[in-house]
């Protein structure tokens, strides 16, 4: 987990105050050049806890919206709403890490070690879940509308919980990490901090490498690669077939996962770049991937709020079942309802008539 990367900025302090007893080898009349990130430290407790609290209300109010309409008019019948419950709880998981965030960059980690490793493990599987959903969503459009006939026979509900279980298991393996060397440990300037901690610096920078590419390629390059394979063979498809009842599926799932990569790209290139900088040993004292990572980071996370906005207010179907959802709470809408829906029978019987 990366958010936690600008708090290891006093490590050399700590290696020096650890212990009254050193081995005079180690001693040099070298300069040693610490760098100044308070500036970064100060953006991001003066920016982030507003943020986290604001993305953890708005994803938990769409999310939840979301898992209401599945649960009251949807079921789990398709192949879809399994994956897309599936894909809600991914949010929510990841969504409910926030506020513990929000109060650790406010101040300090106040929840102990075993907080720490949960709060982390709930971030890092919430991730990575989400991607890999959305990833196996355009897959399975891909199946449905590329390859129909084998799809019909294939695309059960077995398949659809088999494959979110190896989801799910993929997930937990790359939330590993964070689990075995996140926890808590004491910094004077900054009090209690949750962090990877409690190895040498050289098994620390090698698993903070391991985090970066696995993020950059298993989390990004590879899911990108099948987006625009499955999409384009899927717009191929439409175009030559001109299938228009499957259009408005197809599209609303491209617009989610477009918009995905829109809020993660830029995130991902800074991801990269910190990458470079760890593996090259650079020691400068430059603060403009720190701030960097603060504002694509947290640009990312929005994607969390955004994504239930698709499914309840671009697909006609869930359209439907908001309108139905709301007319239960608020009667004076119920008129309105009654009356687009027998407009819209009394249209549909004319083009029969006509036809």
């Amino acid at each position: 987990m990366e958010y936690y990367d600008l708090n290891v900025l006093y490590d050399l302090n700590d290696f020096f105050n650890s212990s009254d007893e050193y081995d005079s080898g180690y001693v040099t009349d070298e300069e040693v050049i610490l760098c100044d990130k308070s500036s970064v430290i100060r953006f991001g407790k003066d920016f982030l806890p507003t943020f986290y609290y604001m993305n953890f209300l708005l994803s938990l109010v769409g999310n939840s919206l979301v898992l209401c309409i599945i649960y009251k008019y949807e079921k789990l019948t398709t192949v879809t709403n399994i994956f897309l419950l599936n894909l809600v709880i991914s949010d929510l998981l990841f969504a409910s890490s926030l506020p513990f965030l929000a109060v650790y960059h406010s101040s300090e980690w106040i929840f102990g070690a075993g907080m720490c490793k949960l709060v982390g493990s709930l971030y890092s599987i919430g991730f990575s879940s989400s991607i890999l959903f959305l990833t196996l969503m355009t897959f399975d459009r891909y199946l449905a509308v590329v390859h129909a006939v084998m799809a019909a026979q294939s695309r059960r509900r077995i398949y659809a919980f088999v494959s979110s279980i190896g989801v799910w298991l993929l997930s937990l393996l790359a939330s590993i990490k964070d689990i075995a060397l996140f926890n808590v440990r004491h910094n004077d300037p900054h009090g209690w901090l949750c962090e990877e901690s409690g190895y040498s610096s050289e098994t620390l920078v090698k698993w903070q490498l391991v985090g970066y590419y696995q993020q950059f390629g298993l989390f990004f390059l590879v899911p990108l690669t099948m987006v625009f394979y499955c999409y384009t063979r899927i717009t191929v498809r439409i175009i030559s077939t001109r299938m228009k009842e499957k259009c408005r599926a197809v599209k609303l799932i491209f617009v989610i996962i477009f918009t995905f990569f829109v809020c993660w790209t830029p995130y991902n290139v800074v991801v990269l770049l910190m990458a470079l900088r760890l593996s090259s040993k650079d020691e400068s004292c430059s603060t403009d991937l720190d701030f960097a990572e603060y504002v694509t980071r947290n640009f990312a996370y929005l994607y969390c709020c955004i994504s239930p906005m698709f499914y309840t207010f671009v697909g006609k179907k869930f359209q439907r079942h908001f309108r139905r959802l709301l007319a239960k709470h608020i009667p004076c809408l119920k008129i309105t309802i009654l009356s687009t829906q027998s407009s819209r029978t009394t249209s549909n019987r004319s083009r029969v008539t006509e036809y």
